[in-house]
C-alpha cells in the first residue's frame, strides 16, 4: 500500500494516456445526476406503492444503493428501456439486512442511510471501500444521537456506522457547522420518523435535492431563510421520475469547452437547479462563454441545454459563500483557473479536504506536476495562471480529480498521463466514450 492526499490506498492499474491540443466539439448528453439518483432510490424504497425512475445513473455509487436496499428487502427491477422500478415498502416495511451494507466509495449513500435507518426497527451496519472508511461521519452521528438515534462509529468518527433499534427519535433544531447537503438530508429523512419538527440550520445554501424531491413524493419541507424544518409521521407515495443530466459531470467538458481554442461544445438535457449552479457563475466570472439554452423542467428539477464556447480567461477571486454551490466541481474550476491570466484565490473551502481525497492537496499536487504556481492554503489554494507542461499527474483514487485533469491535457503543451483514475466509475462510467465524441484522445493502456 501507499499513503496519498492524507489517505491509504492500495496500488491502482488504470492510468489514462490523454493526447494534448486537441479542441472539443459537438453535443453530448451526460449520464443523470449522481445526488438526485440516489436519493429517488432512497424515497421511492420507503414510499407506498410503484416508482419508475427514467435516466437513473448506474455509475458503482448508485449502484451500492441499489444493492444495499434490495439487502433491506426492496425490489427493485432494471429494464431493458434504462427505467428503474421500485415496489416502495412504506415508511416503516424495510427490514434488518442479513450482511452489511457494503456502499463502496458513495460518502453520500452512507450519510442518507444513516439519517433513514435512524427513525428505522432494524440493525444495520453501513461499511465500503478503503476510501470511504476514512471519510468523517461524526458530522452526521452526533446530531443523529441528539435526536435519539442509536449509532455508532469507530474510535475516531469514521465507518463502519452501526445502527441499533431505539424509541422513537425526537425532532430537535441544529445548526450545522459547516454547509453540507448530505447532513442536512440524513437529518431531514431522521425527521420523518420523528415527533414533532426537525429544523436545520445552514451556515450556507446547499443543495436543495432533497427538499424537492421530499415534496415530489408527498412530504413537503418548509424553508424560512436559512432554516429548513420537516414534520415527522408524513407518508410518502410512489411517483414517475425523470433524473436530470448531472451537471458535476457536465461541469469538466464545460470546463474542457471554456479553456481549449476552437471549442464549441452543447450539453443537453442537464440539470441547472440554482443551489448548483455556482460553476456556472464562477466560470462566467472568469469570463468563459456560457449559454443556458432551452430551459424546462424535469420532475421537480430545472433542466437546461449548456453552450460553452472558449473566451480569454482572468483569474478572480472566488469567496466562501460562492463554495457550497460549487463544492464538487472545484478540481474542474481549478484547472480552468490554471489557464487564466493573474491569479485565481479560493478561501472557505476546507470541506474538499473530507472527499474522495484531500481535493485541496490533490488539486495543487497535479497543477504543480504540470507547470503550474499552486500554493496549498488551509481552506482553499491559490493558482497562478500560465501554460500546462506535459506531465503524469495522481489523481489520488479521485474521480473528479482525474477527470479534470484530462481535461488539462487540452491546454497542455505535451501528453497528460493521469494515473489511478478506475474510480471514475463511481460517478461517470462512459467518460472516455462520451469525451471521444468531442474530439479528446484518451487511451487506456
Amino acid at each position: 500500500m501507499r499513503r496519498t492526499a492524507g489517505r491509504t490506498r492500495y496500488n491502482r492499474l488504470v492510468d489514462y494516456v490523454v493526447k494534448h491540443g486537441a479542441a472539443l466539439r459537438g453535443g453530448v448528453t451526460v449520464p443523470g445526476d449522481k445526488s438526485i439518483s440516489h436519493r429517488a432510490i432512497v424515497l421511492s424504497a420507503i414510499a407506498e406503492g410503484r416508482s419508475r425512475i427514467r435516466g437513473l445513473l448506474r455509475s458503482e455509487d448508485v449502484l451500492a444503493t441499489l444493492r444495499a436496499f434490495r439487502q433491506m428487502g426492496v425490489a427493485i427491477d432494471e429494464s431493458s428501456d434504462g427505467s428503474v422500478t421500485v415496489e416502495g415498502v412504506g415508511r416503516d416495511g424495510l427490514r434488518s439486512p442479513a450482511a452489511d451494507l457494503d456502499l463502496g466509495n458513495s460518502g453520500t449513500a452512507m450519510r442518507l442511510l444513516a439519517g433513514l435507518l435512524a427513525g428505522q426497527n432494524l440493525s444495520a451496519t453501513l461499511t465500503g471501500d478503503e476510501s470511504l472508511l476514512t471519510r468523517p461521519m461524526r458530522r452526521v452521528a452526533v446530531p443523529l444521537e441528539r435526536m435519539g438515534a442509536r449509532i455508532a462509529t469507530s474510535a475516531d468518527g469514521r465507518p463502519p456506522l452501526r445502527i441499533q433499534p431505539g424509541g422513537r427519535l425526537r425532532g430537535i433544531r441544529y445548526r450545522m457547522p459547516q454547509a453540507s447537503a448530505q447532513v442536512k438530508s440524513a437529518l431531514l429523512l431522521a425527521g420523518m420518523y420523528a415527533s414533532g419538527e426537525t429544523c436545520v440550520e445552514e451556515p450556507a445554501v446547499t443543495r436543495d435535492h432533497t427538499e424537492r424531491m421530499m415534496a415530489t413524493f408527498g412530504c413537503g419541507c418548509r424553508r424560512n431563510g436559512n432554516v429548513v424544518c420537516v414534520s415527522g409521521g408524513g407518508a410518502l407515495s410512489g411517483v414517475d421520475l425523470d433524473v436530470p443530466g448531472d451537471l458535476s459531470s457536465a461541469a469538466f467538458f464545460i470546463a474542457g469547452g471554456a479553456l481549449a481554442p476552437g471549442s464549441n461544445v452543447m450539453l443537453s438535457g442537464v440539470g441547472i437547479n440554482p443551489t448548483r449552479t455556482g460553476v456556472l457563475d464562477i466560470l462566467e466570472r472568469m469570463g468563459a462563454d456560457v449559454r443556458i439554452e432551452n430551459r424546462r423542467s424535469a420532475g421537480n428539477e430545472p433542466v437546461a441545454d449548456i453552450h460553452v464556447r472558449p473566451m480569454p480567461l482572468t483569474g478572480v477571486e472566488i469567496p466562501a459563500h460562492q463554495v457550497s454551490l460549487a463544492i464538487d466541481e472545484f478540481p474542474a474550476i481549478a484547472v480552468v483557473a490554471a489557464c487564466a491570466e493573474g491569479q485565481t484565490r479560493v478561501r472557505g473551502a476546507e470541506e474538499l479536504r473530507h472527499k474522495e481525497s484531500d481535493r485541496i492537496r490533490a488539486i495543487v499536487c497535479g497543477l504543480r506536476a504540470l507547470g503550474i504556481d499552486a500554493e496549498e492554503r488551509d481552506d482553499g489554494m491559490d493558482i497562478t495562471g500560465a501554460r500546462f507542461k506535459g506531465g503524469t499527474v495522481d489523481s489520488f483514487g479521485d474521480h473528479r480529480i482525474a477527470m479534470a485533469f484530462c481535461m488539462a491535457a487540452l491546454r497542455a503543451d505535451g501528453p497528460v498521463v493521469v494515473r489511478n483514475c478506475d474510480n471514475i466509475a463511481t460517478s461517470f462510467p462512459g467518460f472516455v466514450d462520451a469525451a471521444a465524441r468531442l474530439g479528446m484522445d484518451i487511451a487506456v493502456p
